[in-house]
C-alpha cells in the first residue's frame, strides 16, 4: 500500500507519497480501508518534529479516518469485513489502510456520505470529552443548559462542531473567530456573541453579553497567549479547558483570580490517552452525539476535500487558515 510519511521534520514540502508495507490486524484491532482522512493541527506539528505519535503508533499522520473494513483481528466482535466506518486513531490515517483498536471504531451515521465521516471523530471526541459529562473521565467541563460558553476559533474543525453541541444541549454560545465571513458561519451555526478576535477583546464582549456574569466554560486552542484574558473572563465557578498551544505553551497564571471565582484550569489531550479511556470516549459519542448528527441537528462542516496525495497542499491551506471547518483528504482522488 501507500502512505504519505514523513522524510524528515520541515515544511509540507517533507511529506511523501510513499510504499509502505500493508498493516495486520493484532487482537482487538481491525484494518480499514481507508476512503478518506482528515487534517489536524496535530499533524502539522508531527510533520515538524514537535508531537511524535505514541509509542507502537505507526509513523504517518492522520488522527482519524473514514473506510470500510477490509480485516479483522482475534477477538474483535461487533464488526465484520464491509462495514462502513470511522475511526479515531493515535496515527496512521494518511494511508490507504490503517489498523485500528475495534473499540476506537464508530459506524458511519445514516445520512452521512462515506468520506465525510472522516471529518467526524477527532472533532466530536474531542469536543464531548472536554465540554461535557463524561462518566470516568475527569477533565469534562460538564457544560450545562443555560451556561455561556466561550469557544475560541470557533470557525474550525473543534470550533464548529462545539457550537453545534453546545446548541443542542440549549447552552449560550460566544466565540472569537477572524473576520466577517468566519463569524457568520458561527453564527449560522448557532453562535449568538460573535467575537473580531482582530478587532474587539473578548473580555469586554463576553462581558457585556451576560450582564458582567462572563462564560462559564471556555474551550481554548491558544495555550498561553489567552492564559490571562481567559482567567478574567471566566464566570464564578468557570471551567477553562485548554487543548491547543497555539499561543504559546508558558503563561502567567493569577491563582488569586481563580481562587476568588473558585473557577478551574484544565489541560488535556486526546492522541495520547489510553486505549480504554479512548474507547470509553468513542462509546459516548456514538451514544448522545449520533443521533443528533443522525437526525440533522449536528453536521459535519467540511470546507473542502482533497486527493491524498496532495497532503502537502492540505498542510499549507491549514497553516494558512482561510478555511471553515475541515479540510479532507480521500484516497481515490
Amino acid at each position: 500500500m501507500h502512505a504519505i510519511t514523513i522524510t524528515e521534520p520541515g515544511g509540507p514540502e517533507v511529506l511523501e507519497w510513499t510504499e509502505v508495507p500493508d498493516p495486520e490486524p493484532g487482537p482487538g484491532e481491525v484494518v480499514v480501508q481507508v476512503a478518506a482522512t482528515a487534517v489536524n493541527r496535530a499533524d502539522l506539528l508531527q510533520r515538524q518534529g514537535h508531537y511524535d505519535p505514541p509509542p507502537g503508533t505507526v509513523p504517518y499522520p492522520g488522527l482519524e479516518c473514514s473506510g470500510t473494513v477490509a480485516a479483522i483481528g482475534p477477538g474483535v466482535v461487533g464488526w465484520q469485513p464491509g462495514d462502513q466506518v470511522c475511526a479515531l486513531l493515535s496515527g496512521g490515517g494518511y494511508a490507504e489502510r490503517v489498523v485500528v483498536p475495534a473499540g476506537q471504531l464508530l459506524p458511519v451515521p445514516a445520512g452521512v456520505e462515506l468520506a465525510t465521516a472522516a471529518a467526524l471523530p477527532e472533532v466530536t471526541c474531542t469536543v464531548w470529552s472536554n465540554v461535557f459529562n463524561l462518566a470516568g473521565v475527569r477533565t469534562a467541563a460538564g457544560l450545562r443548559p443555560g451556561e455561556t460558553i466561550l469557544i475560541h476559533g470557533g470557525a474550525g474543525g473543534i470550533g464548529t462542531m462545539a457550537i453545534q453541541l453546545a446548541r443542542a444541549v440549549g447552552a449560550r454560545i460566544a466565540v472569537t473567530s477572524g473576520g466577517p465571513e468566519k463569524l457568520a458561519a458561527c453564527a449560522e451555526l448557532g453562535a449568538e456573541i460573535l467575537i473580531d478576535y482582530r478587532e474587539q477583546d473578548f473580555v469586554a464582549e463576553v462581558r457585556a453579553a451576560t450582564d458582567g456574569w462572563g462564560a462559564d466554560v471556555i474551550l481554548d486552542l491558544m495555550g498561553a497567549k489567552y492564559l490571562p484574558k481567559n482567567v478574567q473572563v471566566l464566570a464564578t465557578g468557570g471551567r477553562l479547558v485548554v487543548i491547543g498551544l497555539q499561543g504559546g505553551v508558558k503563561g502567567e497564571l493569577n491563582l488569586g483570580a481563580l481562587l476568588a471565582k473558585r473557577a478551574s484550569v484544565t489541560a488535556t489531550s486526546l492522541r495520547g490517552r489510553p486505549a480504554e479511556e479512548k474507547a470509553e470516549i468513542v462509546t459516548a459519542v456514538r451514544t448522545h452525539v449520533w443521533p443528533l448528527i443522525e437526525d440533522g441537528r449536528v453536521r459535519p462542516v467540511v470546507d473542502r476535500v482533497m486527493p491524498l496525495r496532495e497532503a502537502a497542499d492540505a498542510h499549507r491551506a491549514l497553516e494558512e487558515g482561510g478555511h471553515i471547518g475541515k479540510l479532507l483528504l480521500v484516497t481515490d482522488a
